[in-house]
């Protein structure tokens, strides 16, 4: 999958040259999630990738009005089929996320030095399945089905909800041959977003 990993220190240097590290601030935060869903909007791009690193503190009113928005909006589809993940965020930062994405029952993927993790609010099969996927980076229903002893309607509920809530990126498959019978019609592989 093609990724833009983008700067947020850099950005926001640009865009606000007064050279303050942190992120505080609706007004601001406005300004700099308008220019973040332009690149998402417009980029070739399927997934962004917000760097963190160098940032100073930011804000619950911050955090709340350029992650918890986009994340939002990501889940409803108004940027189309584009994926979003933070990384290198410190603990406080991931502190404010978290609490802004909890209160709106929202969920992002968070990837940094000890690996990834998912900040927000997610139910505990999710997280089981998105673990699985993880691991394994590449995971069909049927494995799912078959790894987690759950039927086939469970596994591709579980994996579409991941998809929707854009954790996990859907490629389709072709037909493919199982045992002594072939399945026809479609068949998605979903993929961790860090391959």
């Amino acid at each position: 999958m093609n990724k833009k990993i983008l700067s947020l220190k850099k950005l926001t240097h640009e865009l606000f040259k007064n050279g303050k590290k942190e992120m505080a601030g609706r007004s601001r935060g406005v300004r700099l999630r308008e220019t973040l869903e332009k690149i998402l909007r417009e980029g070739d791009e399927r997934c962004l990738v917000l760097d963190f690193s160098g940032i100073g503190s930011i804000d619950f009113s911050w955090a709340d009005e350029v992650v918890a928005k986009m994340v939002s909006r990501l889940w409803s589809e108004e940027y189309g089929e584009k994926f979003l993940v933070l990384k290198g965020l410190n603990p406080s930062q991931k502190e404010n996320i978290g609490v802004a994405l909890e209160r709106k029952k929202l969920a992002i993927l968070t990837t940094g030095t000890t690996g990834w993790r998912i900040i927000g609010s997610l139910n505990n099969y999710l997280v089981q399945t998105l673990n699985q996927v993880m691991n394994k980076r590449r995971l069909t229903l049927r494995e799912l089905s078959e790894k987690e002893k759950i039927g086939m309607n469970t596994s591709g509920t579980r994996l579409l909800n991941l998809y929707k809530k854009r954790l996990v990126l859907r490629i389709e498959g072709a037909t493919h041959a199982h045992g002594d019978a072939t399945h026809r019609g479609r068949q998605y592989v979903y993929q961790s977003l860090l391959v």
